[in-house]
């Protein structure tokens, strides 16, 4: 136990008094919004931090396997020559939204995921006997607002070799775990014919009124979908002038159910309104799913204990959870792959992601105390796992349990 302590005050220490170039790093990464798959200066900032640490000790591999992807690790360290590796993994995000900067705080994100790993690296430099030999890796996962970069690091293998993972994202209250739901999204386009819209529009098909028609169906449907289903969207394209019948018209959905398994079943359901309006207009339709789809987020009761632990030891409140959360991200689709744990956390504003108001509470220095002392919280959990044996069975048993429950849920659908 006292061994445990003093790793826990390690990483403490590591993480006060590197604060100024941590808030330095993070404000840099706001001050620079990028939008997914372009975040070109996050990544190289993120590459020079670990780059440029005293001792050298960060293997730093720049642009991995995605142009703004990258990975920084250290060790291994502890255990025996020839043991089996426990690699502990941080995950950091740094793309921005359109028009609105850092508006899901990902600045943060990048932030706490940089403290939480150096933390790490910093407790177990302080210790000469460790039960497992530990590597601690650092993972740049860009475009998790779109296109899905941590599901293409996934397909690319860059998981392959990490046994648990850790990231932390803001919101409006602390969390261990909110339940995140799955994800799909889908394009929809009509191809009508143009025609001029006063002189003889009778030789037109309507691609706007099938683009209508589609929206009006959708809204119709979620008078019989289930409470916690989502399905919203926008028109993308619609005509190109009053006096023409559009001859294109495109549409964009996102799909939303608590389990992944479930989206097949919204999916038909929302196509059967898209293809309709085709039919009641004579349009030709298309559609396609053009991103991964995202899945919900597996929990893990250990790791969540483990961490509402650490943070209340820090201070850190956990009020009540909502039942439902409507929010999804690319790391469940990581929480099917690896054990692992993605808290949220409160930046000391009551405002809402995705609005102007987060976007300067994200770069405001207010957000430092809640975002640090969540890497350390992250951190202090990973120090509680490496330390354990016991432990890192029930995180593996968990996940083991967890993933049999969604694949038998899922077998019984096919």
């Amino acid at each position: 136990m006292e061994k445990l302590q003093q790793m826990k005050e390690s990483l403490q220490l590591y993480v006060d008094t590197n604060r100024d170039e941590l808030h330095t790093l993070s404000r840099d990464i706001w001050s620079n919004p990028e939008l997914a798959g372009n975040e070109t200066h996050a990544h190289n900032r993120l590459v020079r931090f670990f780059s440029q640490e005293e001792d050298q000790a960060w293997t730093v591999q720049s642009h991995y396997k995605l142009p703004t992807a990258f990975r920084a690790s250290w060790g291994p360290v502890g255990g025996a020559e020839g043991d089996p590796v426990l690699n502990v993994g941080f995950l950091c995000e740094y793309d921005a939204l359109p028009g609105i900067g850092h508006a899901c705080g990902h600045n943060l994100i990048a932030e706490a995921g940089a403290a939480a790993g150096a933390g790490l690296k910093a407790a177990l430099q302080s210790q000469s006997e460790l039960p497992v030999r530990v590597k601690v890796t650092v993972l740049g996962t860009p475009a998790e607002e779109a296109i899905g970069g941590k599901i293409d690091l996934i397909e690319a293998g860059a998981f392959a070799d990490i046994d648990l993972v850790f990231m932390a994202h803001p919101a409006q209250q602390d969390a261990s775990f909110l339940p995140c739901v799955a994800l799909d999204e889908v394009t929809v386009k009509y191809h009508g014919k143009a025609s001029h819209a006063s002189a003889y529009p009778w030789e037109g098909v309507n691609a706007l009124d099938a683009a209508v028609l589609a929206y009006n169906n959708v809204s119709v449907l979620r008078q019989q979908l289930k409470p916690e289903w989502r399905l919203h969207g926008i028109i993308k394209h619609g005509g190109v002038k009053p006096n023409i019948i559009p001859a294109y018209t495109e549409l964009l959905f996102y799909l939303r159910t608590p389990l992944v398994e479930d989206l097949c079943d919204l999916k038909a359901k929302a196509e059967a309104c898209f293809r309709a309006a085709a039919v009641a207009t004579g349009c030709r339709v298309e559609i396609s799913y053009p991103s991964h789809a995202y899945y919900n987020i597996l929990p893990n009761d250990t790791l969540a204990n483990l961490y509402e632990n650490n943070g209340k030891a820090l201070g850190i409140q956990f009020p009540e959870q909502p039942v439902n959360f409507s929010g999804s991200t690319d790391f469940g689709n990581v929480s099917f792959t690896v054990p692992g744990i993605h808290p949220f956390f409160h930046i000391g504003t009551d405002a809402f992601n995705h609005t102007e108001e987060y976007t300067e509470a994200a770069g405001a220095e207010k957000a430092q105390l809640y975002t640090l002392r969540t890497a350390k919280a992250l951190a202090m959990t990973a120090v509680d796992v490496v330390c354990s044996p016991d432990l890192l069975m029930k995180v593996r048993e968990d996940f083991r349990l967890i993933k049999l429950k969604h694949d038998q849920k899922a077998a019984t659908q096919l």
